[in-house]
């Protein structure tokens, strides 16, 4: 999205929904940028008598969002988050968007390949993370809080939780339990946006995040609660189990568990001792 962003070093004017945890991006910014096209409203407009699906779906991909005007005030622009605005790059017949297609049915081949061989998600993902420059005993952790995760997700589902936003729900109740902050609230401390959390926490801050997550699947298999009240109480014991053992070692320390520390200053430091 970064790329997108900043396509050959324009800006392109986006705006964070808080609600969603989506960015969202000019439509005209994009159009005009990879076609050069004097008038992106027509442009637009041939595009979809060309694409029927996309015409079809283009009230559900593109909506009205606030955002600076030409004439540098706030006004209602059409955007889309990144997920509809590749689907719309799609459909450009233009040398520059050809960069991100390629991109797509790479992605798209990839995916076929790891539902046909999941060993195959798991060892790119090790390989992304190295090359962003993780220590291999982080990704280690980090690896065994995705497959601890997967599990306790698995559970849920068996037991009657089918929407993401329930997911979200108990998910920011054992954070809540663990740390006494929702994930959200978890940011703000390390100053992240779109980031995941969990790919900027120290190693202590994962190992917690993995208990909590364990815990709370190890009772759900013991208590068997059904639907999301009794699963919600459920993810509380879960992350209290972590709580009350981060704060034993907190109190053991003297120290903070949670850090404001992202990634990035963890790397920084990281380099600085190797100098």
């Amino acid at each position: 999205m970064n790329t997108i962003k900043l396509f050959e070093s324009k800006n392109i004017r986006s705006v964070w929904n808080e609600a969603e945890d989506k960015w969202y991006f000019s439509v005209h910014d994009i159009v005009f940028i990879l076609t050069d096209s004097s008038d992106v409203k027509q442009y637009v407009k041939r595009i979809l008598s060309r694409d029927s699906s996309l015409k079809l779906k283009w009230g559900t991909i593109c909506t009205l969002v606030e955002m600076k005007a030409a004439d540098g005030k706030n006004r209602k622009i059409l955007a889309a988050n990144s997920q509809g605005l590749l689907r719309i790059i799609q459909s450009i017949p233009s040398p520059k968007a050809e960069p991100f297609k390629l991109w797509l049915a790479q992605v798209g081949s990839e995916r076929i390949e790891e539902i046909e061989n999941p060993e195959l998600a798991i060892q790119r993902t090790r390989e992304t993370y190295k090359l962003k420059g993780y220590s291999d005993e982080w990704i280690e952790k980090r690896m065994r809080s995705i497959a601890i995760r997967e599990e306790l997700t698995e559970e849920w589902s068996e037991r009657g939780i089918k929407e993401q936003k329930e997911y979200a729900i108990l998910t920011a109740q054992i954070s809540k339990a663990t740390f006494g902050l929702t994930p959200s609230e978890y940011k703000e401390v390390k100053n992240l946006k779109t980031e995941n959390l969990r790919d900027h926490m120290t190693d202590l801050e994962l190992i917690f995040s993995m208990l909590g997550e364990a815990s709370t699947t190890a009772i759900v298999k013991t208590q068997n609660p059904q639907g999301f009240t009794e699963n919600k109480k459920v993810a509380k014991q879960g992350g209290d189990v972590a709580g009350n053992a981060r704060k034993e070692l907190e109190n053991k320390t003297g120290k903070s568990i949670i850090s404001s520390e992202n990634f990035k200053q963890i790397g920084e430091k990281k380099q600085k001792k190797l100098k």
